[in-house]
């Protein structure tokens, strides 16, 4: 049975992390006239275009993604991710009337460094406790499970496109500057977060192994083995758990953990690359949705 069971410091971090990053949205690239990627991207088109104020947009766009792929989130992730769509919108609304004024727009090499920082801290945050703010993340999800694409190649495209369809109200040089607060947002979450979309490697040790590993692929949906080891004190055989998830899945895996096991030995390791079925899926013939 999943532990559905949401956390107040979970909810505290999602709504630190998605105040920093509606607060770099507002006062730093619109009011520096930088693009960004995803979902956040289009509601910057739309604001441009149809003069639709991000608060709503984001809201609009995010809320029907979340619902069409609740089954690839999980009931926990679902709740947690639609806690943080809310929580943006209400940020950027907030940000919007509030008098902050960073007052960089006169130096855009430091307005793209700190709308990479404050963006990337923001979203690590949301990422760490198993949150996210939907959009892109959801779709990427989709696809990987249906089309056999991985997130992130899905992600980086879909970043592209927009980031190119933002070319219709920006500048090549804004847009150069764009690149620089992405490349440092991604660097910022993988430092917050420890790695956005490269796969981890679990070991697990724990007595309960077998309720553990029944939680990881009834979940989370990866397959897990068991390796043959012994304990170095006791001499005694152990059953050790090795499963590979995606970094964004990595809070859940330590939710699952501590619920069976809060003794439990756990090893996190990065994987450079992940090759089978949860990563590279075959294409099946099935409908999209």
């Amino acid at each position: 049975m999943e532990n559905t069971r949401i956390r107040l410091q979970d909810l505290l971090l999602i709504t630190l992390g998605c105040a920093l990053y509606a607060l770099g949205l507002v006062s730093i690239n619109i009011a520096s006239h930088l693009a960004e990627g995803g979902i956040t991207g289009i509601t910057l088109i739309l604001r441009y275009w149809f003069q639709i104020n991000p608060a709503y947009s984001s809201l609009v766009l995010n809320i029907p993604l979340i619902f069409i792929g609740y089954k690839y989130l999980g009931r926990h992730a679902l709740i947690l991710t639609i806690y943080g769509t809310v929580m943006l919108s209400v940020f950027l609304w907030i940000w919007q009337r509030l008098p902050v004024q960073l007052n960089l727009h006169h130096d855009l090499f430091i307005a793209g460094v700190m709308a990479g920082l404050c963006g990337g801290f923001g979203s690590g945050l949301i990422y760490r406790s198993g949150g996210t703010t939907g959009g892109s993340d959801v779709i990427a999800k989709i696809i990987e499970r249906n089309r056999g694409v991985s997130m992130g190649r899905t992600m980086l495209i879909f970043d592209t496109v927009v980031l190119l369809l933002s070319l219709s109200y920006l500048d090549i040089r804004h847009m150069m500057y764009t690149l620089l607060a992405s490349f440092i947002f991604s660097q910022v979450v993988d430092f917050t977060q420890q790695g956005a979309y490269a796969a981890k490697g679990v070991l697990i040790i724990s007595e309960n192994y077998q309720a553990i590993s029944s939680d990881l692929m009834e979940q989370l949906e990866r397959g897990v083995s068991f390796l043959n080891g012994t304990g170095g004190f006791q001499n005694q055989p152990k059953q050790i758990i090795y499963c590979v998830v995606a970094p964004n899945e990595i809070a859940a895996v330590k939710r699952i953990i501590d619920y069976r096991d809060q003794q439990a030995f756990v090893s996190i390791i990065n994987v450079h690359e992940a090759i089978g079925e949860g990563f590279t899926y075959k294409r099946k013939g099935r409908s999209f949705f």
